[in-house]
């Protein structure tokens, strides 16, 4: 028998091995929990179309600087429970896209609304679905046109995903990326849309990596709180999320690459507006932190199972009154000066206007290990940080997604309101009867919470 000292000299000497529990197991990998699939289809609109975003334009778009798409992320937990994450490089999801595609995706798939999320990348350089902010008659035309084009595309593309499903396995990690900043500089008792380097900002980049049962890569979702106006030209074009896209497909071909816009409503990109080379730069800096994620060791395993809510939060108004929509009815902005005469048309019919919209919210929990909250609108940056704050912890990564299934214009947070400037009170005025009242964050959030809890029993 080998005594106690000289096993311990032979241990260290590498003479004789030491036999354990898990050595001896050498049970195989466990099967792949999930079946995803992912597809991407071209909606790049044919000859020139009004562009979306920016309110100074005056003619059509002059040519394609980059192909726009809709993808598809089809996830199905062991139960077979299944969610469809849609990415569109869009100014914003309409309405009517949002109802046509949820009524086709329930007749052909089976599949309940809470079931399929659509999120837009907001940018700046493309289309403007349906007429809405369309000045030319010829072009709101072609934007009817191109808004059904897109329901039946965005149709398509989610049954490709859906088709494809296969084993997979899925994990989450982030990085960071530093160019977004916070655009409400205050200035005396106006808040200026100008950088404001103390202003509050979000830099993670969520990443979820999907794999195959062979461990290849198969599809990377990926977000940023941060608006994608880095240039405002006449040219089509995804901006910073479509080229960071572009550089990961690239670099990792067959593989389908979707950006998720997070709650980036008072967040720009800086340095911007000068070249669509720095938009490139921006998206291949967020390709890197994609890239930085991807390679981070120890992520965290997603297991399922898989659980979505869908519901309205109630917004209310500002109270608005006959003499500021009058005084609103005078003033050069053609959009504000149409709605607020519209307004008052109405008021007269119907003796009221109306005191809240509904507002989307969706909540996705992917297993324990992380939770997908979805806003509608363009929700500022405090809407993310304090759903992190309140509801992520050590075991459990939240993602906050904003411009999600409508974009019925800016939420600003309470704080934003009351502040007022452009994101708190101007920006709504050509699409709402008034500006929000401060306690739309609350109830928000108080749906997100009441969801979050239901999807994480």
């Amino acid at each position: 028998m080998i005594s106690p000292l000289l096993r311990i000299l032979c241990l260290a000497l590498g003479i004789i091995g030491v036999t354990s529990p898990v050595a001896r197991a050498a049970t195989p990998a466990e099967p792949p929990p999930w079946k995803a699939g992912a597809a991407a289809i071209d909606i790049t609109p044919e000859g020139p179309v009004w562009l979306a975003g920016y309110g100074a334009r005056t003619r059509p778009s002059e040519g394609v600087a980059q192909k726009i798409f809709a993808k598809a992320l089809a996830l199905e937990d062991a139960a077979g429970a299944t969610v469809v994450l849609v990415t569109l490089d869009l100014i914003g999801v309409p309405r009517p896209v949002r109802a046509a595609v949820e009524k086709a995706v329930a007749a052909q798939h089976g599949l309940p609304p809470a079931s399929i999320l659509l999120n837009a990348s907001h940018t700046h350089s493309g289309p403007s679905p349906y007429a809405y902010s369309v000045p030319q008659p010829a072009y709101a035309a072609k934007g009817e046109e191109y808004g059904r084009f897109l329901e039946g595309k965005i149709t398509d593309v989610v049954g490709t995903a859906l088709a494809q499903r296969r084993p997979a396995r899925l994990s989450y990690t982030h990085a960071r990326a530093g160019f977004a900043m916070n655009r409400r500089l205050p200035a005396g008792k106006e808040i200026r849309n100008a950088a404001n380097p103390e202003g509050p900002v979000d830099h993670d980049v969520p990443v979820l990596r999907v794999t195959g049962g062979d461990g290849k890569l198969l599809a990377v979702l990926f977000g940023y709180a941060c608006h994608n106006t880095v240039t405002g030209f006449y040219t089509i074009n995804g901006d910073y999320a479509g080229y960071a896209q572009a550089f990961l497909e690239a670099d990792h071909p067959g593989v389908v690459a979707l950006f998720m816009a997070g709650a980036g409503g008072d967040q720009n990109p800086y340095p911007r507006h000068t070249s669509l080379e720095q938009s490139a730069q921006h998206g291949r800096t967020l390709a890197n932190a994609v890239e930085a994620a991807l390679g981070v060791t120890v992520q965290r395993s997603l297991k399922g199972p898989l659980r979505s809510a869908y519901g309205l939060a109630d917004l209310p108004f500002a109270h608005v009154t006959r003499a500021e929509l009058e005084k609103r009815a005078q003033v050069n902005r053609k959009v504000e000066k149409a709605q607020a005469e519209e307004l008052l048309r109405k008021m007269g019919t119907d003796g009221a206007l109306p005191t809240s919209y509904p507002c989307p919210v969706q909540t996705i929990a992917i297993g324990p290990e992380l939770t997908l909250i979805a806003i509608a609108g363009e929700p500022t940056v405090e809407y993310s940080l304090r759903l992190k704050r309140e509801l992520a912890t050590s075991r459990r990564a939240v993602w906050v997604a904003g411009y999600s299934n409508e974009s019925l214009g800016y939420l600003g947070s309470r704080k934003v309101i009351l502040e007022g400037g452009y994101e708190g009170y101007s920006a709504n005025l050509g699409r709402h009867p008034a500006p929000w009242a401060p306690e739309v964050e609350d109830r928000v959030i108080a749906l997100a919470i009441e969801q979050f809890r239901s999807v994480n029993p």
